[in-house]
Parts: structure tokens; sequence; C-alpha cells
């Protein structure tokens, strides 16, 4: 595709201007990537809407981008029409409207000051509400997918309002992550949520942040990397599991990792962090294809210790070449 050739039409379609080759790593957590064919930044939703429409009915490839926390962009970066979408309006109520580049955090936040709980569970999860959806995002039991009424979106062209079941919701997952989606761009939702004191929002909101803190690494990650494992035969025949996680029948695949004694296992800049062995973080000088083997390293310890195949959390994007060697 001659992406030169396109900044032309594109520009006249957008409020600033679209980049050449911007590298992506300045834009996600994991601070690896390569460049975007073409970049744009987008604050305005009809704007957001203008140019998806252009692209779908033109063939361009088109990803959307957040904040970059659960992402793996390829060192060859992404051959497609990055759009960065900073569309983040709020129209706080018991049915609230938002815009889907508002933080996740941010949306939590401004709903439990207006006495709306069912957000709590968003504290200290990083990234956008767009990217919330994609992957379903959750903690404490709880998903996004629980609280959502309708979804503004551009889907293969088409502008229009659909109800959740479109997304095709499950586990941590959508239709969104699955192969071969149809082109789409989540532009906004509208949330059903309860109302609440401030104060037990407020207090629920602090024991789950208190939580991570305590689990979590600081350093540069993607946040979780695997989903947990949901198999109640495993489960009851790990001796040390938790005995909630066993009467749930979920193992947590941090618990797997670190059975496999690969806290700390490194492949180049990237590495297993010895405080949650879920979180795959940056030492300061690695590049995707690190973080890549190492997780393809995990995944075939891990089958071969316990006869499990891991699922990613974190979605590898871009040109990645060959296919990968599973176990």
């Amino acid at each position: 595709m001659n992406w030169d050739a396109l900044i032309e039409p594109l520009a006249r379609l957008c409020l600033g201007a679209p980049r050449r080759a911007e590298p992506l790593r300045r834009h996600t957590t994991l601070r690896v990537g390569g460049p975007a064919a073409l970049f744009y930044k987008t604050r305005d939703l009809e704007e957001f809407a203008r140019i998806s429409q252009w692209a779908h009915e033109n063939g361009i490839p088109v990803f959307i981008m957040g904040h970059g926390s659960n992402i793996l962009v390829s060192d060859q970066g992404i051959p497609a029409l990055v759009i960065y979408n900073a569309c983040r309006q709020l129209r706080i109520g018991a049915e609230t409207d938002a815009e889907t580049g508002v933080a996740f955090q941010e949306l939590f936040l401004k709903t439990a000051q207006a006495g709306l709980s069912g957000l709590e569970f968003a504290v200290g999860i990083p990234g956008t509400l767009g990217g919330a959806l994609v992957s379903n995002a959750g903690a404490y039991r709880s998903n996004i997918a629980d609280l959502l009424l309708e979804i503004d979106l551009v889907s293969e062209g088409v502008r229009q309002r659909v109800p959740p079941d479109w997304m095709q919701f499950s586990y941590r997952d959508s239709r969104l992550r699955r192969p071969n989606p149809p082109p789409t761009s989540l532009l906004a939702v509208r949330l059903r949520l309860r109302p609440d004191s401030r104060r037990a929002i407020l207090q629920r909101a602090r024991e789950f942040q208190r939580q991570r803190i305590l689990k979590q690494p600081p350093e540069s990650s993607a946040g979780s990397f695997f989903k947990n494992v949901y198999d109640r035969a495993l489960a009851e025949r790990l001796p040390n599991l938790p005995a909630p996680m066993r009467e749930a029948g979920v193992v947590p695949a941090g618990y797997l990792i670190e059975a496999c004694g690969l806290k700390g296992y490194a492949i180049g800049g990237a590495c297993v962090s010895r405080k949650h062995a879920n979180f795959l973080i940056n030492r300061g000088w690695a590049t995707a294809s690190d973080f890549h083997a190492l997780a393809l390293h995990i995944e075939r310890v891990v089958y071969e210790t316990f006869g499990v195949h891991l699922e990613r959390e974190v979605l590898l994007v871009g040109d990645w070449g060959e296919p990968e060697n599973m176990p």
C-alpha cells in the first residue's frame, strides 16, 4: 500500500496532521514497538467516526490505540493507519455516556465522585475504556461487559448503535480479539451504574488498590500477560493453591509460572517479574522480540509441567512474520 499517497486525503478529514512512521514504543506501556505506517491522534468523536468510515470504505487497515497497555507491538511496527483515540467526553448519570478514549481509572473516579457504583474494579487498571471493551477487562469477579447498555461504533464503514451482545463477550475476550474481526472502531458507550454512598464506593476501591500495589511490579509492563486458567480438575490437584481458588476451579497464571521456577527468568531485556510472575517487565533495553520469545518459553514450560496451554491477555499487534511455534 502506498502510504505516502494516503497522507493528503487523510489530512482533508483531520483537524490536525497525520504522521508517517511514528515510533510506537513512545505509546506503549512496555516501551517497545516499531513504527506505524500512518499515525493520527484524535480528540473529537465525529472526526474519529469520519476517519474510520473513510478507512473502512477504502480498504485501509486500521488499528485503534489507547494507552498501549495491553498490547505487544512488533519491532517491525504496524502496517496500518494507527488512530490514537483521545476522545474523553463524559456525561455522568445512572446511565453514563462515555467516549472510549477516556482512561478507565478516570471513568471510575468521575462516577465514584457522583455516587455511582460498579466500576470499583477499574481502579489501578491502566488503559482506556476502549481497550477495556476489547478485552472485557475486569477484576474481583466483575467485568465491564456487565455494565453495558449500548455501544456506538463504526463497523465495516457503517456507524451504528448496537447492544452489548454484538461484542460476543467472554472471559477477557470479545469478537474484536479473535481472528479476522470486522473492521471496527468503538466510539462511545452507555453504562448502567448503581447509586451508592461515595464513602462506601471509595472504601471498596481503596482495598482493591491496596491489593494491586502489594502484588504488582512498578516496572514497565503490559499488565497481566496471560489469562487465568479455569480448570477444576487442575485446581483440585494443586496442593498449595488457596482454598477459595480451588473451590472456584480457578488457577492464576502467575501461580503456574512461579511453580515452574520462572520468576526472574529473562530473555534479553524482557524478564518475568520477581514480584508477580504473570507480569513481564522491561529491564530498560528490551525489544518486542525479547518479550515474544519469553512468552513462548513460558508457554512451553507451563505446558510441559502442567499440560496447560496458557492463553495471552496481551495482544500481539503488527507484523510478526512467520506463524508462532506453539507447543
